[in-house]
């Protein structure tokens, strides 16, 4: 017997088992099981989760290193190359690319440009490549794919010849690193003065929310050009990395704060909460302990729902070159180049990391508004 069985009351017999075991089961249970229901965010989670994944194994997936230091020099604006098993010479059972070569002549008005050979370069698994650290902490050298000699690019090179795929992968981990900074930061703001807002009230919540208006308020693209002049040229790319998360966090936290402060102020005068008071709970343990756990759901929500405006930011900023810049690898540093106009007639595949952008950004909002439709799960159906 599944649990979705087990928690619908009109699934079961006349006993009352099922209704029991319906009001029995646990606030966690009854919101995942009516998440599992909505196919299209369950759908959605499960390519967020491919996402997430891509971007924490990057170094891994990456065949090679995305900076300067891993480009192709001789392949430089080159094409994708797409792994095939057949070529005009017959088929092999391993995938594999054409080689490339740098050539001027006659035919092309002594311009050096570069084209494909008839040598095959055979496509090798778990190669040995450029030394990272995979989550930060354990060495390694192997990647999931490369090539027997040489170079394979199966989204192209940029006009650096920097490796797009490499670029990508890595910038998908960048971006949801920044926005899970600047969620992290907003969300502890949140939770402390909306909080303090709306159990204690009176001037104190007066004072906190026209501190909530002000942030609201506070124009953000002249912000950010100030911020974008105040950033010295001798930062690193942590640092410049840490400041952006912090400015994100920072202009943040004010909705989530005043939704918070609404859901405190309802319920600081239920009889449970009257009942810890009057046991000599402080105010911290009453919010802490009480108040806050009886709208998780409703938390976790927001949270969820906040993370692609924070994702599209970071990648806005970077795009407008306000935020991060080379040689750190986010999808809107990588946005930048889609606006030039040779890359709009000549080099199509500098576009492959828009769908990417899209995909991420639309699989947050359609995992938020599942969780939103399951986060009251004792409502019923219409």
């Amino acid at each position: 017997m599944s649990l979705i069985d087990r928690i619908r009351p009109h699934r079961r017999d006349r006993t009352g088992r099922s209704r029991e075991d319906y009001y029995t089961a646990s606030q966690g249970q009854l919101v995942w099981q009516r998440f599992r229901a909505n196919r299209t965010a369950r759908a959605a989670l499960y390519v967020l989760v491919f996402f997430v994944l891509c971007g924490i194994f990057a170094p891994f997936l990456s065949p090679h290193d995305p900076t300067a230091a891993g480009r192709n020099a001789d392949y430089t604006n080159g094409a994708p190359q797409i792994p095939q098993f057949c070529d005009a010479t017959g088929c092999s059972l391993r995938p594999f690319i054409h080689g490339v070569e740098r050539h001027r002549g006659a035919d092309t008005n002594f311009r050096w440009v570069t084209r494909a050979t008839d040598e095959r370069n055979y496509v090798t698994f778990l190669p040995r490549g450029y030394e990272y650290r995979l989550l930060g902490v354990i060495p390694m050298d192997r990647h999931l794919f490369g090539v027997e000699t040489g170079f394979i690019h199966i989204f192209g090179t940029d006009a650096q010849g920097k490796d797009i795929f490499s670029r990508t992968m890595h910038a998908i981990g960048v971006s949801l690193a920044v926005g899970s900074a600047g969620v992290l930061i907003s969300f502890g703001l949140a939770l402390v003065i909306g909080g303090v807002a709306g159990y204690f009230g009176g001037w104190i919540d007066t004072v906190l929310q026209a501190l909530m208006d002000t942030v609201k308020t506070v124009p953000t693209i002249p912000l950010f050009m100030a911020v974008a002049a105040f950033i010295p040229d001798t930062w690193t790319a942590e640092q410049r990395f840490f400041f952006i998360s912090l400015v994100l966090g920072l202009l943040g936290w004010g909705t989530l704060a005043r939704r918070i402060r609404t859901h405190v102020l309802a319920e600081r005068t239920a009889d449970y909460v009257l009942a810890a008071r009057m046991s000599g709970a402080g105010p911290g343990h009453v919010i802490r302990r009480h108040l806050l756990p009886s709208f998780t759901s409703y938390i976790i929500v927001d949270l969820v729902i906040s993370f692609p405006y924070m994702v599209l930011a970071e990648t806005s900023l970077s795009f407008i070159g306000l935020g991060l810049k080379d040689p750190v690898n986010s999808l809107g540093v990588m946005l930048q180049n889609v606006t030039r106009v040779d890359v709009l007639l000549n080099y199509h595949w500098y576009f492959i990391p828009v769908p990417i952008f899209v995909a991420i950004v639309l699989a947050f909002v359609f995992v938020g508004d599942g969780l939103r439709d399951a986060a009251d799960p004792y409502a019923e159906k219409r």
